[in-house]
């Protein structure tokens, strides 16, 4: 509902059963909208390495369940990006929506 793609679900407390491990409840969604992601990358190309944007959900040994990303300063120091503060700005927006909607739910 935010025009975001879901590109992939990685469960990782799935995948550790599956080799007879335990872990707390772990994914990592990826998603992103291309109009969002391709201005960043034509500002700095380097930074398709760490796109689509990804979300980790994780539930802690309290039962507390923790939504975290890469906030896009990390982004912009991490690729050296120069004059783009506008597309890391509504990279940032997209994310806040995101992360809203999520614990909204």
């Amino acid at each position: 509902s935010k025009g975001m793609k879901v590109f992939a679900r990685v469960d990782h407390q799935k995948n550790a059963q599956g080799v007879d491990l335990t872990l707390r409840p772990t994914q990592v969604i990826m998603f992103g909208n291309p109009k969002a992601g391709t201005p960043l990358m034509n500002c700095e190309q380097s930074v398709a390495i760490d796109l689509p944007q990804k979300i980790l959900i994780s539930e802690d040994a309290d039962k507390k369940v923790w939504l975290s990303y890469n906030n896009p300063e990390y982004l912009k120091d991490r690729h050296n990006i120069k004059g783009c503060d506008t597309q890391l700005g509504n990279i940032a927006k997209a994310l806040d929506g995101v992360s809203k909607a999520a614990i909204a739910k």
